[in-house]
C-alpha cells in the first residue's frame, strides 16, 4: 500500500511517501525539470521511506536525478547502518553531485560500511573541486587515503615531514631508536654503529626529535623488527664532538661511540663513509643534531 501527504505545518515533511507492498515510496521522473521537489520551512523538504525497495529515486534524461541545495546546512544526507550512506551510479556523468553555499555538499554516514560510494563506468567515481580550498580530504584514523593501482599527480606533492626513509630489518638484540647511526651486518640487517669511519653505513633511523619521515618505503608487515632509516632529507642524529667540535657545514661519518657520528677529519677515510652534513653545530659532549643526509 502506498501512502502520500502534502503538508506545509511546522515541524513535518512537505512531501512523505511510504510503501510497506515492496515498491517505491516516492518515484519521481521528469523529462526535462526536476524528478522530484520538496520544499519545507523547518522539516525535511522530501522525505521517502520503503521496507522493501527504494525509498526515494529520482530519474532525469536531460539534467539531475536527485539535486540536493543547502544554504546553511547540509545538501545531501545518506546514513547506513548496515551498507551504503549514498551510493551513486553514472554511466557517462556525475554519480552524486551535492552543493552547498556554506555546509557541506554530499555527507555521507555508515556505522559499518562506505560512507560515500561513487562508481562511474567511463567517468571519474568521485570528483573533488575546490576554487581556493581542498578538492579532496580524507581523515582516517589508519589511513587517510587508500589506493589499489597507478596514482597519477600533474601537480606538485607537498610533503609536511622531513626525509625519505626506507624500513630495514634490525638484527636481533639490537638498539634501533630514532637518531641513531645504523650500519649493515653480514646478513643484510642493520646494527648501531660502532666503528670509525665505517663504509657500512646506511644511514639514520628516522623519527627523532621534531623531524618526522615524509616518505616511507618498503613498509610492509614481517616478523621481524624494522625501523625506517633515513636515506635523504633532514633528520636528527645522534653526534659526539670528543673528537672535534662540529660546525654547521661539517661532514659527519661514523664514530667509536656506537649509534654516533663525528666530524669527518681524515679525508683518505671518509670517502665511502659520509652520512651527511650538519646543520647545527655541537662544540663539546654528546648530542642530537639536525642533520642534511647525503650518503657518500
Amino acid at each position: 500500500m502506498a501512502i502520500s501527504e502534502n503538508s506545509s505545518d511546522a515541524g513535518t515533511p512537505a512531501l512523505r511517501g511510504e510503501n510497506t507492498g515492496g515498491g517505491k515510496g516516492v518515484h519521481g521522473t521528469s523529462q526535462n525539470n526536476d524528478g522530484v521537489f520538496g520544499e519545507s520551512q523547518t522539516g525535511r523538504g522530501v522525505s521517502g521511506f520503503s521496507h522493501q525497495h527504494t525509498g526515494v529515486v529520482g530519474e532525469s534524461k536531460p539534467g539531475i536525478g536527485v539535486h540536493g541545495i543547502s544554504q546553511t546546512n547540509t545538501g545531501t544526507v545518506g546514513e547506513s547502518t548496515s551498507a551504503k550512506g549514498v551510493h551513486g551510479i553514472s554511466q557517462t556523468d556525475t554519480g552524486v553531485f551535492g552543493q552547498s553555499e556554506s555546509g557541506r555538499g554530499v555527507h555521507g554516514a555508515s556505522r559499518t560500511d562506505t560512507g560515500v560510494l561513487g562508481e562511474s563506468q567511463g567517468g571519474r567515481a568521485i570528483h573533488g573541486i575546490s576554487q581556493n580550498g581542498i578538492g579532496v580530504h580524507g581523515r582516517g584514523g589508519r589511513l587517510a587515503g587508500f589506493f589499489e593501482g597507478d596514482v597519477e599527480v600533474t601537480g606538485d606533492i607537498r610533503l609536511s615531514n622531513a626525509d625519505c626513509a626506507e624500513q630495514f630489518d634490525i638484527a636481533e638484540m639490537s638498539e634501533a631508536e630514532p637518531g641513531t647511526v645504523m650500519v649493515l651486518t653480514k646478513d643484510g640487517s642493520l646494527q648501531p654503529s660502532s666503528t670509525p669511519y665505517d663504509k657500512r653505513v646506511v644511514g639514520v633511523v628516522s623519527g627523532a626529535g621534531n623531524y618526522k619521515p615524509g616518505i616511507i618505503l618498503d613498509q610492509r608487515a614481517t616478523d621481524k623488527e624494522r625501523r625506517p632509516i633515513a636515506l635523504l632529507g633532514k633528520v636528527y642524529c645522534k653526534v659526539d664532538a670528543r673528537h672535534g667540535a662540529i660546525e654547521t657545514g661539517d661532514l659527519l661519518t661514523t664514530s667509536d661511540i656506537p649509534g654516533h657520528a663525528m666530524k669527518a677529519t681524515d679525508q683518505t677515510k671518509a670517502f665511502g663513509t659520509i652520512i651527511g652534513k650538519a646543520l647545527w653545530p655541537l662544540q663539546e659532549g654528546q648530542g642530537l643534531i639536525p642533520v642534511l643526509v647525503a650518503l657518500q
